[in-house]
């Protein structure tokens, strides 16, 4: 299916590994244009390559999204190289482990005000049929990851939904998409393969009715579609993506 992606351009923050990264190859490979944000500048870099190799036009922009400054920046870098924003991709990784005042503080920091700061600077760039999706996840809507992840998935959740109505009179549409239990290069569910590789066996059968974990680009298959004309009347939704695992789990 031709997602009738070419040509437009897309801002896709935390870009650099993971689901973001995934998401940028799978833009690019659909003709999109793509402004690559994160803060490692050397993985941002190889990212960016391999996202430009088929043709596509790719702007790397280091960038810590937690920074009102850095986000200003990489929106204006945006349209002074392009002109225009078309679709906007919020992708942030991070797990608190803890309960106290600077761990919550330090979550909405992180895992919220990227995606709403981002959103409030691209949305008078962005003309009708311009598209928001911001990657929450399964334990926005269950219970299973720690406090802090899950409250600030749930807010984002709760967020894209109000801005959805907020925005529908300017034709820009706002999703989120859920993923459950999904392993990249170097993520954590990766890394925990590696490293007890018996135990995941065992957690994937008692978990995820598919069998397996989901891998990034199946994530970012999903998001394209999202950010594209083809789901022009899907705003306000949140997408789960998960192998059946939030079943499982109810």
């Amino acid at each position: 299916m031709d997602l009738e992606l070419a040509g437009r351009v897309a801002i896709v923050g935390g870009a650099s590994q993971g689901i973001g990264r995934a998401t940028a190859l799978t833009l690019a490979a659909e003709g999109c244009h793509v402004v690559m944000a994160a803060r490692r500048e050397d993985v941002l870099s190889e990212a960016a390559s391999e996202a430009a190799k088929g043709g596509a036009q790719v702007l790397a922009v280091p960038a810590d999204l937690t920074s009102a400054q850095d986000a200003e920046r990489l929106v204006a870098a945006t349209v002074e190289r392009f002109g225009r924003i078309d679709a906007l991709v919020t992708s942030i990784h991070f797990s608190p482990r803890g309960t106290d005042d600077a761990d919550w503080q330090e979550s909405f920091d992180v895992l919220f005000m990227p995606a709403a700061r981002l959103t409030r600077l691209v949305t008078p760039h962005m003309a009708s049929g311009g598209a928001i999706v911001h990657l929450s996840s399964i334990w926005g809507k269950e219970s299973g990851g720690r406090p802090g992840y899950n409250a600030m998935k749930a807010a984002l959740i709760s967020y894209a939904k109000a801005m959805a109505r907020e925005l529908a009179g300017s034709g820009i549409r706002v999703n989120t998409v859920a993923p459950g239990s999904v392993s990249a290069p170097g993520g954590t569910w990766w890394k925990r393969q590696q490293e007890e590789p018996e135990a995941m066996e065992r957690f994937v059968a008692e978990n995820i009715p598919l069998g397996r974990f989901g891998t990034a680009e199946e994530i970012a298959n999903v998001v394209a579609f999202l950010c594209s004309p083809k789901a022009s009347w899907v705003t306000g939704a949140t997408v789960v993506v998960d192998g059946g695992q939030s079943h499982a789990n109810a």
